[in-house]
């Protein structure tokens, strides 16, 4: 670390090299000094590093309010914590695949959040960092038959069971998004909008969306044509277009109204989306 006479010395690019662009620690006082230094350059270095510093600790507050609902059950004294959120309920193809992750008391990953407010880029650098610090990870999975035969809701019932039975060792107690599942003899919460409020769930909800984009691909190369690595089974555009050109494949939800009018199952003014179906578990 340099000294604070060494610093005021320094050209401002070397100060924007070590302590701007890098991560180098200024000295005691070193940020007084750059904000007083007659330089201009050397002041915005300055203010970079100050908002760095107001970032992170946002980053810190937000991760706090994150951990509201895992802090007091860990100060309980229950370790085993799960988070579990599924994905993939809106598409026209492919499972719906669900997660469960349990962190160690006191964890906090800085960028977690719901998926769906992070890019796929975000989402691929947490996901093996989640898994990297977690206690463990649970998939589970409903397929189309499953979908199609349950109906999309008790589908991705099903897969947030499985995905909870996964677990090693066994969870003591799940934060649920918004759902609460059956015929499982452990404590648990449903939280609405759990994946924006809850650091496991949220972390799940990252886990579940890579696994599931990272199957679509695959599922692309087995059936290409209908853009499966980009638009990931949703009704966009392309596939709607691709779907009316090309029919459906094996891994279309046939339940869903744009897949069924497709094969001639309806009349073109019936929706199927939604449609009831037996209940389950």
């Amino acid at each position: 670390m340099a000294r604070l006479d060494e610093l005021c010395r320094m050209s401002v690019d070397e100060l924007r090299r070590r302590y701007a662009d890098g991560d180098e620690e200024l000295p005691r006082g070193g940020l007084s000094a750059l904000r007083e230094d007659p330089r201009s350059g050397a002041r915005a270095v300055a203010e970079r590093i100050l908002k760095r510093i107001h970032a992170a600790q946002a980053e810190g507050r937000r991760l706090s309010r994150l951990c509201a609902f895992e802090q007091p059950l860990w100060e309980q004294g229950f370790t085993l914590v799960a988070g579990v959120d599924e994905v993939g309920m809106a598409p026209l193809a492919g499972p719906v695949i669900a997660a469960a992750v349990i962190l160690r008391p006191g964890t906090r990953i800085q960028g977690v959040n719901d998926s769906k407010q992070l890019t796929p880029e975000e989402r691929d650098a947490l996901d093996p960092e989640i898994r990297a610090v977690c206690v463990t990870v649970g998939i589970g999975r409903a397929e189309v038959a499953e979908i199609d035969s349950l109906n999309i809701y008790h589908a991705g019932l099903l897969a947030l069971r499985r995905a909870v039975i996964a677990l090693a060792p066994r969870p003591e107690h799940l934060l649920v998004d918004a759902r609460r599942l059956r015929d499982l003899d452990i404590p648990q919460q449903p939280i609405v909008k759990g994946d924006a409020k809850s650091i496991t769930i949220g972390a799940a909800s990252i886990v579940a969306k890579v696994h599931r984009d990272r199957l679509m691909c695959e599922l692309d190369r087995e059936h290409p044509g209908y853009g499966f690595a980009h638009h990931k089974g949703y009704p966009t555009p392309d596939h709607l277009d691709a779907l009316e050109k090309l029919g459906a494949c094996v891994i279309h939800r046939r339940s869903f109204a744009p897949v069924a009018k497709a094969l001639g199952l309806i009349p073109e003014q019936q929706e199927l989306f939604g449609k009831p179906g037996p209940r389950v578990g």
